[in-house]
């Protein structure tokens, strides 16, 4: 069950990276500068958040698999009107918009459908496959599109609304009906969060999990165009097997070992040291990665690899401790808070980044590119910080 769903989630986010991996190419044909070049990178989690209160908060109280049909179908409308119609700035954002929305309805509902048919108590390492496959998901979608680019960017698009065609009625097929939801949740269609404010546990893993997010899909969205770069400075000719879009892929195919093994230490040692460890290290390391564009492209590869893996080691962990603190009832709503509030983190940062890189110089500046990628680790340390204040004042008051 968790491989076939593992499967599905791979299959339903052909189209995720897709725009990422063209950024340049979309960028100079359409004429965008960076801030408009990320505000269509952002513009697909803005789709993610406005459509996760109700494709995520319906799962409390209808068929998980219906949700997840009906969002593959988003997903696959997405790419295909992206691939025929995408013409500039604002029908890109349209596009986007609605595979942001389809994966709104396929991410959490699928691990809505985990959670429900699992037999017996859920473990965390269940938990940490599924969510440790969205990398898995981003490195084939970016590797469809380094593969497909030669054709033109169109015939990538078009291939990419396949996965969900397929997604889709696998799960619907696969699975039994979800059961129903539990007497005495809310009625209607929009959620009171409130309760899920109130839960404060919950709330320490659904804030770490917006930093997360800030850290990961600013990564994501810009690293093509940074490696781009970087070998434009050593005027290096990577192909296809080693090209921008290709050393993303490789990258973001190692992020699933090391959120796996983060869940693993979290469960060990503890999820909170753990986080609040690897958000330090992470943040740390996004002040120092993008001014090291100029260097030997190895060396680019080996650092971002590294600042990969730390940002992505507590992904399942915070994942995995908010279903863990979610109450009975409110996991639906718990469960698109976070992704609301992670993925609205996902919005913001592309469009902040690509704005400090206007800022500070543009997307030819080493410097600009380095201020950038602090950028990213920023809200990381800000986290970290407060935390170890907050546990300060609570020990001074013991």
């Amino acid at each position: 069950m968790v491989a076939l769903l593992c499967v599905a989630e791979v299959l339903s986010m052909t189209g995720f990276a897709t725009y990422p991996a063209l950024l340049p190419t979309l960028r100079a044909e359409w004429g965008l500068n960076n801030s408009q070049a990320g505000l269509i990178s952002g513009i697909f989690f803005a789709g993610y958040m406005a459509a996760t209160p109700i494709l995520v908060g319906l799962t409390d109280r209808i068929d998980t698999r219906r949700i997840y049909l009906f969002a593959t179908l988003l997903a696959c409308v997405g790419s295909l009107g992206f691939a025929l119609f995408a013409q500039g700035l604002v029908s890109a954002m349209i596009f986007q918009a609605l595979v942001g929305a389809g994966l709104a309805g396929t991410y959490m509902p699928g691990l809505r459908l985990l959670t429900e048919h699992f037999r017996g108590a859920v473990p965390s390492r269940g938990v940490a496959f599924y969510t440790a496959t969205f990398g898995l998901g981003t490195t084939g979608s970016l590797l469809l599109a380094g593969a497909l680019q030669p054709f033109g960017w169109q015939w990538v698009f078009l291939a990419a609304a396949l996965g969900p065609m397929i997604a889709g009625p696998l799960v619907f097929i696969s699975f039994p009906p979800s059961p129903p939801a539990p007497s005495g949740a809310p009625p209607g269609l929009l959620f009171d969060f409130r309760p899920v404010f109130r839960n404060r546990p919950a709330m320490g893993y659904i804030l770490g999990y917006a930093a997360h997010c800030w850290e990961l899909f600013g990564l994501r969205s810009w690293l093509p165009a940074f490696f781009a770069f970087s070998l434009g400075l050593s005027a290096t000719q990577g192909g296809f097997w080693f090209g921008a879009a290709a050393l993303a892929a490789w990258i973001n195919l190692i992020g699933p070992a090391a959120s796996i093994f983060g869940n693993e230490a979290a469960v060990r040692r503890g999820r909170k040291p753990v986080v609040l460890t690897v958000m330090a290290a992470s943040g740390i390391l996004a002040c120092l990665v993008g001014f090291s564009a100029p260097l030997p492209i190895i060396i680019v590869f080996i650092l971002m690899a590294i600042y990969f893996l730390l940002v992505m080691g507590d992904s399942a962990a915070l994942t995995a401790g908010l279903v863990a603190a979610a109450e009975p009832g409110r996991k639906g709503a718990s469960l698109a808070l976070h992704s609301l509030m992670g993925f609205g983190a996902g919005f913001l940062a592309p469009l902040a980044f690509g704005l400090v890189l206007d800022l500070a110089g543009g997307s030819e500046s080493v410097i600009a590119w380095g201020l950038a990628y602090a950028s990213l680790g920023a809200w990381s340390l800000f986290g970290v910080a407060w935390m170890l204040a907050r546990r300060r004042r609570s020990a001074r008051v013991v």
